[in-house]
């Protein structure tokens, strides 16, 4: 497999290669120079195997020989070891369920998916991995690469601004994991991890390696839940296909988008966003004015400046499409309060990500077609403010009791450079 960097097409790199970089020169994403097609017949073909044999063969496609069929498959099965089903919440929408892996959260599917892989491809090398989180990533992340031999992480997080149960997930495992609450937002900590991945001394000393949706690995990890959501519907459903995708970092988004571009039959996207609302108003108005980020009930959503829509319009560019055909919307948390109250009384128990990508969807799919909104993390995982919305206790799964009266490790720094440099440096293995 060979990959280019978005910023500086010179610089082209092997899947192990950008793997283990994570970046390119500039900051720039790595994005594949071929993007394989399936004819219709090979996906039905496809929809007819398990989620694992399927999912084995579509990693394959972009791949190529630098794993072996073999490999690939033990790698997907160590990785994909829970299901994602689609729960049926109206009678023309449906809910593709990605929380049923260890974190609760659909970062398990791509954080598993990297960390099978770096291991694979980086041999004895010790690596540091270092990465950001609104939220989710840093659980996922964390669980993935937790007792993993030569490699440690470091998750940046910003301080109080992400659920306490979140927190308690990955915040309280210790060995290999490091966590460091940061003094700021979440674009303050994405800035200074870019700023860790521009230092080439640093990167050379520690082997600094990046685990959010910036890797190509999680994101190719995360196509294959699009297919095997297809393959659960029925025929007239696939029809007409819409899939809402509730958006943060644009990562999600970008994987589905690739699965479109290899045969999918998807027939549109809606892009759902909260009150950082970027895209929705580029899409509108033709101009990139990021605002600051604003806190909001969604918070794995509150990304102002999405690392992953370079990869996005780089899609609509090979492919043609027409970037104005993206649907798109914002939704406020008064509306997202209400949309969980709505969806609850349909019998469906959601939280506001979720509610949010539903919002949208109900608004804006047609008659005839059939939607799936995209469930990202577990209710519980926001109890309280699932609970304050709708005045009803939400029980915790076992994963996250087990944690909840779990004592946090976290480091406390500010949004200074210099001082996470010299933290990183001083790590012992």
């Amino acid at each position: 497999m060979k990959l280019y960097n978005l910023k500086d097409h010179s610089e082209q790199v092997s899947f192990a290669q950008a793997v283990q970089q994570g970046l390119g020169r500039g900051q720039g994403l790595f994005f594949p120079q071929e993007l394989p097609k399936f004819s219709l017949v090979e996906i039905e073909s496809l929809l007819k195997l398990d989620f694992i044999t399927r999912s084995a063969k579509i990693l394959s496609a972009f791949i190529g020989d630098e794993i072996s069929s073999n490999d690939m498959y033990r790698l997907v099965k160590n990785a994909f070891q829970f299901p994602a089903p689609v729960a049926s919440v109206e009678a023309d929408i449906g809910s593709l369920e990605l929380y049923h892996g260890p974190t609760l959260a659909f970062k398990d599917f791509g954080g598993r998916f990297m960390a099978q892989a770096l291991v694979q491809v980086a041999a004895d090398k010790k690596i540091t991995i270092l990465t950001a989180t609104s939220g989710d990533t840093g659980a996922a992340v964390a669980h993935a690469f937790y007792h993993l031999p030569n490699i440690r992480v470091v998750i940046l997080y910003p301080e109080g601004k992400i659920s306490p149960l979140q927190e308690k997930l990955f915040c309280t495992l210790g060995d290999n994991i490091h966590t460091i609450a940061i003094q700021s937002d979440f674009d303050a900590c994405q800035a200074l991890v870019k700023k860790a991945f521009d230092d080439d001394e640093l990167k050379t000393k520690i082997g600094l390696n990046s685990a959010n949706s910036i890797n190509i690995s999680r994101l190719l990890a995360q196509i294959c839940y699009y297919f095997e959501a297809f393959a659960q519907l029925t025929s007239t459903q696939r029809e007409q296909l819409v899939i809402s995708v509730p958006s943060g970092n644009f990562g999600d988004l970008t994987a589905g988008l690739l699965a479109k571009t290899m045969g999918l039959p998807i027939k549109r996207f809606i892009a759902a966003t909260n009150a950082n609302d970027t895209v929705p108003r580029y899409l509108e108005t033709g101009k990139w004015e990021p605002h600051a980020t604003i806190a909001t009930l969604s918070n794995a959503m509150d990304v102002s400046q999405p690392n992953n829509w370079p990869r996005i319009e780089e899609i609509y560019k090979r492919e043609g499409w027409a970037l104005k055909s993206l649907g798109h919307a914002t939704v406020s948390d008064e509306v997202a309060k209400q949309t969980v109250c709505e969806l609850y009384q349909k019998g469906y128990l959601s939280e506001p990500h979720g509610a949010i990508a539903y919002r949208a969807l109900r608004e804006q799919l047609q008659e005839g077609e059939y939607g799936l909104f995209l469930g990202t993390a577990h209710p519980a995982k926001f109890k309280e403010v699932v609970e304050d919305i709708l005045g009803k206790s939400v029980p915790l799964p076992e994963g996250l009791a087990e944690r909840a009266d779990m004592t946090l490790l976290s480091h406390h720094m500010p949004d200074d450079f210099a001082k996470l440099r010299d933290f990183l440096i001083k790590l012992n293995w």
